[in-house]
């Protein structure tokens, strides 16, 4: 949040702030910091854009990001609203003189702002940051990614997927979530502001951020492919000096989503802090904050899930004798695997397997009878068409057999039935829970239009076939 100096009281000593949030510098001559860090403020002339100090560091930073406070010759932080100005040159030479009013200061760590002026503080940040992103995703969208879909002798369409994702998407759903940001803005009296629903009301779009999050490291690594070539550097240059934009390269605009995202939740939690338990915003705002940390949470878990896909890959290459699809053609995730007896209607001979669920498909293997570790591979089930059975113990009518720590599948669309036995009770509950995970996990995918793109699987597929090549093998405990 920012206060302005100029409407703020000073005991003696110079002007400290106090940072707020996290400040990742993306320009030369930018002051980088942490939360909780101390700032000493030399130049607050410009109302968005402070010059400070950490201890020999000089740079620009936020004025939004900091709290301004007044260090004390005791090494006390004070903070004070109402009172005697002091002049933008004091401020700027780091200094102010003390208030002919000493009533006005308090000078043991207390603070008179009201908590309505704090709430206020971090409503205005939001509606700032808000606005300055638009400003950013207008940038990419009209000032690089239009320009580059107009030079097709330098970008094919898979680069362009590659390097700017779903970003005409975000700036679609930005401007819609503004524009309603806006409508609940109360210019008069900020702090009166109830911003709480119109998180709740746009959470589900929030959930395209993943996609672009996901495919942000490719991104990079396309982008630092295409850098080494002259040619681009000029051309993406011309890009930013054509639109006017601010002196950041073109990967530094790109990683903007992904830090917005991520900082929802923190404005959210300061927001809470000052909001008061009678406001009619406090319970919207607690259920936004829920909301949003439940976004970045599963954002990260799906990235670390794409982060998987090698691996998986390798697994697939050291199964011997494989058939059909690559497992990533439909699959991101090993939900669990074991051994188990198997009994497939109408055989009704029973088969020791070893089993790999993953989402959407389960994977059947056979273990070589002198080398344990090699496993062939023996077939697969979709799991989107079987339904999952508990089987308890005793005569089963279906095959006519004594079972024991047992469950069934059974086909959707006709009579077939798999039953599965578990050597120990433990076993068996452990595959109910895993094949319950596994639909959840499917049906929260689907919802977010989670998968993985046609860049990233050809890319496994290469994987696949380098390490076929090398006859390469990876171990079970190396996946998930």
């Amino acid at each position: 949040m920012t206060l302005d100096p100029r409407h703020i009281n000073y005991c003696r000593s110079i002007v400290s702030a106090e940072a707020v949030w996290d400040h990742v510098t993306m320009a030369d001559r930018e002051l980088a910091f942490k939360a909780g860090d101390v700032i000493k403020v030399l130049d607050a002339s410009n109302k968005d854009w402070w010059w400070g100090q950490i201890d020999d560091e000089e740079g620009w930073f936020p004025a939004s990001f900091v709290r301004l406070w007044v260090n004390q010759e005791e090494s006390t932080m004070v903070e004070t609203v109402e009172g005697a100005s002091p002049s933008p040159s004091e401020v700027q030479n780091g200094h102010a003189e003390a208030s002919p009013s000493s009533s006005d200061c308090l000078c043991l760590g207390q603070t008179v702002q009201n908590r309505d002026q704090m709430r206020a503080n971090v409503i205005n940040e939001i509606m700032s940051t808000e606005r300055h992103y638009i400003k950013h995703l207008k940038d990419i969208c009209e000032g690089y990614f239009r320009q580059c879909k107009k030079r097709r002798d330098m970008f094919n369409d898979d680069q362009l997927r590659v390097i700017f994702g779903n970003i005409e998407d975000i700036y679609r759903f930005q401007m819609g979530f503004v524009r309603d940001l806006e409508k609940q803005y109360n210019t008069e009296e900020p702090h009166l502001s109830e911003i709480g629903p119109c998180f709740l009301e746009h959470q589900d779009g929030f959930w395209i951020y993943s996609e672009y999050c996901n495919n942000h490291v490719d991104a990079c690594m396309e982008l630092s492919r295409l850098m080494k070539d002259g040619r681009y550097q000029h051309f993406f240059e011309a890009c930013r000096l054509v639109q006017q934009m601010i002196d950041i390269a073109i990967d530094g605009f790109l990683l903007t989503p992904v830090q917005k995202i991520c900082k929802y939740p923190l404005q959210l939690a300061e927001l809470l802090k000052y909001t008061v338990q009678e406001h009619s915003d406090y319970r919207y705002v607690a259920a936004a904050l829920a909301v949003m940390r439940n976004v970045t949470q599963q954002i990260n878990e799906r990235k670390r899930r794409l982060e998987n896909i090698d691996k998986i890959a390798q697994w697939q290459a050291s199964v011997l004798d494989w058939e059909g699809d690559d497992i990533l053609d439909r699959s991101t995730e090993l939900v669990y695997t074991g051994e188990m007896s198997w009994i497939y209607q109408p055989y009704g001979r029973s088969q020791t397997r070893v089993f790999f669920l993953f989402d959407h498909q389960m994977v059947l293997c056979k273990k070589d009878l002198i080398r344990r570790d090699i496993l062939y591979y023996k077939g697969r089930m979709d799991m989107d068409r079987y339904n999952l059975v508990d089987a308890v113990d005793g005569r089963d009518d279906d095959f006519n057999v004594s079972v024991k720590n047992a469950f069934k599948l059974s086909n959707k669309d006709s009579d077939e039935i798999h039953i599965f036995l578990a050597k120990k009770l433990e076993e068996k509950l452990r595959w109910l829970k895993a094949f319950h995970e596994e639909r959840k996990m499917v049906q929260e995918d689907e919802k977010i239009g989670f998968e993985i793109s046609e860049y990233q699987k050809r890319q496994a597929a290469m994987t696949v076939r380098r390490m076929t090549k090398q006859k390469g093998k990876c171990t079970l405990s190396q996946i998930g």
